[in-house]
């Protein structure tokens, strides 16, 4: 017998069966009911404290914000946490619907697995169940593309949906106009990169506004040009810090003070060779990403250049990629050099700060979203609703199937998985019963969220969904049952995809797990 334990390493452990099956079942579980409050209109937020330095704070409720700062030891938690991200990278929102589903799942599947039920029975039955549940959808979804009146109503409300959860709730409208106009600017691409973001701390959030074109957060230099038309800009990223010896960090040796002269006078001339070398690409704009100092400055501004130092890389990235130029380091052939271009450029003030504004871009989808807020966690917290609504928008302007929302999409979806259920001979209904009861749990919690009387709702909500084509969903303001298409909450079809698969897949993966083995730690060896 103790032959077979020296299998393992001293200190790894292994859990098999039902104990192993038991630790990811509460694992995940506890995942999703950590995140279970920040669900719906009326979620709370969460205030995350990290022991690092410094000891930031982030106060949010944007599901995939709150399980990336977590670190988590149980392995079955860490899966839910990977769907989270998947979910953010892929749409953007429903990050905690995804989760909570699939805690939801999970919990069914307890259930079952203590009534003796094979986890290959439960995977096979909520397989079909998922798939029952997609097609569900697809059968209702709503479909405005070739009205685009329609279309960018559908946009407003599902901007209004999406931020109706987070922190941007109370100027929702504002903000949906602004997440809108900027997709819309888009024309079809997903690529964000060109929808630029800067927080400005005072006034209120409804002080943010949108502005077409590419704010820089730079001053302009001292002497220089404050607006240029027409600009060719040549976006770098090079030193220009050499037109003084820096004496402390080289070895010269001379044998008068005349020579470190000298030195420096070489120094600058070659400094202002460079100087030509750029302004021989013709350009009326000087964009560095390193220090300028001040000698290679007064040339510029001699010339009549507008010469910006500093710029932060991801704003010079973001500028190259909207004025369609490139980041240049060596100028010696200005014909393979691109520039940029833009109409105008001009100094702006935003609140206490000077920002330099350049409109009439390239890339006319380009454009900048200034933020204000009270303090930066306000800011913060609205960069990260804004990006939800932004990438929920640009999926939605490629896919433009909508659903509504508030727990409708659910009721539709458990509707048509209970008659697959009646339907379904042997063990398997079982799972699929399960799976509609987690599927009900969504609105459930919304409505308990929102303080409600959840069962009663959830009841009602079953009766109007048996009747044909009930538009029912949970109004939360209110506290009853609403017509979600007169209150305009509306979702898109690809955020609900993702969530249903991708929880289903996660809650089967977990599933699965009949044991679970950790690894002996590495042992640091002694050093003699």
């Amino acid at each position: 017998m103790m032959q077979v334990e020296r299998l393992l390493k001293d200190e790894a452990t292994e859990e098999k069966g039902e104990r192993a099956r038991m630790a990811s079942f509460v694992g995940a579980m506890a995942i999703a009911d950590l995140v279970k409050t920040t669900l719906g209109p009326k979620g709370m937020d969460k205030i995350l404290q990290s022991t690092g330095r410094g000891r930031s704070v982030t106060v949010t409720n944007d599901g995939a914000t709150i399980l990336k700062s977590l670190h988590i030891d149980n392995p079955a938690a860490k899966v839910l946490v990977d769907i989270s991200k998947v979910q953010d990278d892929e749409v953007g929102d429903g990050t905690t619907s995804v989760v909570v589903l699939a805690g939801e799942l999970l919990r069914e599947a307890e259930k079952l697995t203590n009534a003796k039920v094979h986890p290959m029975t439960i995977i096979a039955g909520y397989r079909m169940a998922a798939e029952c549940a997609r097609n569900a959808l697809l059968q209702k979804v709503l479909d405005n593309k070739d009205d685009p009146e329609k279309f960018k109503s559908d946009l407003m409300n599902i901007a209004m949906t999406t931020l109706s959860s987070k922190i941007l709730s109370q100027d929702k409208e504002h903000f949906a106009k602004l997440a809108v106009d900027a997709v819309l600017r888009l024309k079809g691409s997903t690529n964000l990169e060109a929808i630029q973001i800067i927080k400005k701390a005072g006034g209120s959030l409804l002080d943010s506004f949108l502005d077409e074109g590419f704010i820089l957060d730079k001053k302009i230099g001292i002497g220089q040009p404050k607006r240029i038309e027409n600009a060719k800009i040549l976006v770098a990223n090079t030193a220009m810090d050499t037109d003084k010896v820096k004496i402390y960090g080289a070895r010269v040796r001379v044998d008068s003070m005349a020579k470190v002269a000298e030195i420096e006078g070489a120094e600058k001339d070659k400094m202002r060779e460079k100087v030509q070398k750029i302004i021989a690409h013709g350009i009326n704009c000087f964009i560095n990403r390193q220090l300028i100092y001040n000698f290679p400055e007064e040339l510029f501004a001699d010339a009549g250049i507008l010469a910006i130092e500093h710029a932060d890389f991801e704003g010079i990235e973001r500028l190259a990629l909207v004025t369609g130029g490139e980041i240049a380091s060596t100028f010696d052939n200005p014909e393979s050099v691109k520039l940029g271009h833009c109409k105008l450029i001009e100094e702006i003030m935003i609140g206490e700060d000077k920002l330099i504004h350049f409109s009439g871009v390239e890339m006319g989808q380009a454009c900048t979203i200034v933020l204000r807020g009270a303090s930066h966690h306000v800011l913060d917290e609205a960069e990260r609703s804004l990006h939800d609504a932004l990438c929920v928008l640009s999926q939605t302007v490629n896919d433009s199937r909508v659903l509504l929302g508030g727990g409708w999409p659910e009721m539709v979806m458990a509707k048509d998985v209970d008659d697959l259920a009646r339907r379904t001979p042997g063990k398997k209904s079982l799972a699929i019963e399960a799976f509609s009861r987690a599927l009900l749990a969504i609105p459930t919690i919304i409505a308990d969220n929102a303080g409600l009387d959840s069962a009663e709702l959830i009841s009602q909500l079953r009766a109007e969904h048996h009747k044909e084509k009930s538009n029912a969903g949970i109004d939360v303001i209110s506290g009853s049952v609403g017509d979600m298409e007169k209150l305009g909450i509306s979702e898109s079809f690809k955020v609900k995809q993702a969530v249903l698969l991708s929880a289903t897949e996660a809650s089967e993966m977990i599933l699965r797990v009949d044991q679970i083995i950790t690894c002996a730690p590495r042992r640091r060896e002694e050093r003699m």
